[in-house]
């Protein structure tokens, strides 16, 4: 075979490749999206985790530095004034609140004042 003939050849077996996987997909199911809304949130805490770590390690590290330069009798500058490194706390399911609420018992109806007669 002539080197053309294979490159036509090979362009559109890739074409149809190409075809099959931009086929559309079904939309994914309420359970899929659940579970993909429970992943974001996972990962979005465990960032503000993570920016904790940093803040706390930050702090140990330049308060090192500035006690080795005080001991080592080095000119310091105060530290400028930066927000307290914040805790995101425990990591809390998006679902475990909307459960727990659902199981709730429903809050008695309110009693109605009488009425005042003129």
């Amino acid at each position: 075979m002539k080197p053309t003939v294979k490159l036509l050849l090979l362009a559109g077996t890739a074409v149809l490749w190409s075809a099959t996987a931009l086929a559309k997909l079904p939309a994914p199911s309420d359970e899929a999206k659940a579970k993909a809304a429970e992943a974001a949130a996972k990962t979005a805490w465990a960032g503000k985790v993570d920016g904790y770590l940093l803040c706390k390690a930050q702090d140990r590290v330049a308060a090192h530095a500035a006690k080795t330069a005080k001991a080592a009798g080095k000119e310091t500058k105060p530290a400028p004034a930066l927000p307290p490194c914040a805790d995101p706390g425990p990591y809390v399911s998006a679902a475990a609140p909307a459960a727990a609420a659902a199981s709730a018992p429903a809050p008695a109806a309110a009693v109605a004042a009488p009425a005042k007669k003129s």
